[in-house]
C-alpha cells in the first residue's frame, strides 16, 4: 500500500474530524520533510511517514471511552489500532512493528531510540505549538531539551521563535 493510499484510508477513518485529518496531515508534512531534510533511509522515512499520518489513531477511540485524548491513553490504545489498520496491506512486518512502536510512544519524551522517532516527536510538537498555543518559554524549553535535528530546530526557531535572536 502506498503512503497516499494509507492516507486515504485514515481519512475515512477519521470519520469527518477534519482536527484530526487536518492535524495528521500537518504532522505527516513536518514528518517527511525533517525526514528528508536528515537524509534518512528509505525504509526509515517509510516508517516515518506511515507513522505521522497513523500517531493519533487512538483518538477517537479515547475521545469516546474516556472523554478526553489523554497522551498516554493515545499510546495505550494505539498500539493494537495499528496492527489491526495495516493488517492486509502488504506491509512488511518489520516496518508494521516499528510504526505501532512508534504510535505507542509519541509523547514519549525519554529512551528516543532512532530519528524516526525523534522527528515524529518534532513534527508532532510543531504541530501541536500552533493548535495549542504554546508559550514561547515552552517552545524554547522545548528546543533546548527535546530538539535534536537540525531541520526542526530550524523550523521550531523560523515558526515560533523568530523574535529570538
Amino acid at each position: 500500500m502506498t503512503i497516499s493510499e494509507i492516507m486515504k484510508k485514515m481519512i475515512l477513518y477519521s470519520n469527518g474530524n477534519t482536527h484530526d485529518i487536518n492535524h495528521f496531515m500537518k504532522v505527516y508534512g513536518y514528518a517527511k520533510m525533517i525526514g528528508e531534510c536528515e537524509h534518512l533511509a528509505a525504509k526509515e522515512q517509510k516508517i516515518l511517514e506511515i507513522a505521522a499520518i497513523l500517531h493519533d489513531i487512538a483518538c477517537p477511540l479515547c475521545r469516546e471511552k474516556y472523554g478526553n485524548t489523554d497522551g498516554k491513553r493515545q499510546e495505550e490504545e494505539g498500539i493494537p489500532l495499528v496492527y489491526s489498520f495495516l493488517k492486509g496491506t502488504g506491509e512488511e512486518q518489520e516496518i508494521v512493528e516499528r510504526t505501532a512502536y512508534l504510535v505507542g510512544h509519541h509523547h514519549t519524551l525519554t529512551d528516543i531510540d532512532g530519528m524516526d522517532y525523534q522527528i515524529l516527536l518534532e513534527a508532532d510538537y510543531l504541530v501541536n505549538a500552533d493548535e495549542s498555543g504554546y508559550s514561547k518559554e515552552n517552545i524554547r524549553n522545548m528546543m533546548e531539551k527535546v530538539f535534536k535535528t537540525d531541520t526542526g530546530k530550524m523550523l521550531l526557531q523560523g515558526i515560533y521563535l523568530r523574535d529570538d535572536k
